[in-house]
């Protein structure tokens, strides 16, 4: 297997995990409460922070040294602040942010360009990651915290009280926009496989500045930080532990 292609099929992989978050909810129609909200949210961002620390970050410096890290790393930080002003979305609980003159726009399709800003760094990072030897350990990680990922997307919207296809078919989406970003990253190496440091450090970084700026915000404005900090330490510590076992 060339290695663009173990991307894409490693990012499809982990991609497509976010449905088995969202299979309970085809049949149990019951809104989930928050605090089952903030410690799924909680340990997605665990299992995210390791991956970029251990399987992103760290590898980038091996590969390009802190020089290109530092370049890459900060221009996907300031890629995703970007995207987060300038373009309207709904987020899952702290709801619409961006330009005031698009907030008419269906709340759905502002759902769903929040889920392509913020998931196609993961998918980047998996495509990008298949030309390093964290290749598995990334996808790995990408996929296990998409399933709490998918649950808590395909809660919220049965929550607000869409029907179960439409539930399902957002929650899919979600995998689908990881799979466009792995795609996108596995080629982007076969085109300049020089750029691997940086690209890695762009992905980390994209994906670091989602986690503090929006995940572990909105699980903690609910009123159940303790119990979300909680989450994001236990997925912190099992993508760890799975990252040197697999590394």
């Amino acid at each position: 297997m060339t290695l663009a292609l173990k991307g894409i099929v490693y990012s499809s992989f982990a991609g497509l995990a976010t449905t088995i978050g969202g299979i309970p909810f085809l049949l149990w129609r019951k809104k989930v409460n928050r605090k089952t909200l903030d410690m799924l949210l909680g340990f997605a961002a665990g299992v995210m922070l390791a991956a970029t620390a251990f399987s992103l970050v760290v590898p980038s410096i091996e590969i390009g040294g802190p020089v290109r890290f530092v370049i890459g790393f900060f221009l996907g930080a300031v890629f995703v602040y970007l995207m987060d002003k300038f373009s309207p979305h709904e987020h899952l609980i702290k709801g619409y942010e961006g330009p005031l003159s698009h907030a008419k726009v269906s709340k759905i399709w502002l759902f769903v360009i929040a889920i392509t800003l913020h998931n196609f760094p993961e998918g980047m990072a998996v495509g990008v990651g298949a030309f390093s030897k964290e290749a598995l350990v990334i996808a790995v990680a990408i996929g296990i915290q998409n399933i709490p990922e998918g649950a808590a997307v395909s809660a919220s919207l049965t929550g607000a009280g869409y029907k179960a296809g439409t539930t399902f078919l957002i929650t899919l989406l979600t995998g689908v926009v990881e799979i466009i970003g792995g795609i996108f990253g596995a080629l982007l190496m076969v085109i300049a496989r020089p750029l691997l440091p940086y690209a890695m450090a762009f992905a980390g970084g994209a994906m670091l500045y989602v986690i503090s700026d929006e995940v572990i915000p909105e699980t903690h404005s609910g009123g159940y930080e303790l119990l979300s900090t909680y989450s994001l330490i236990f997925g912190f510590i099992l993508m760890t532990l799975l990252d040197n076992m697999l590394g």
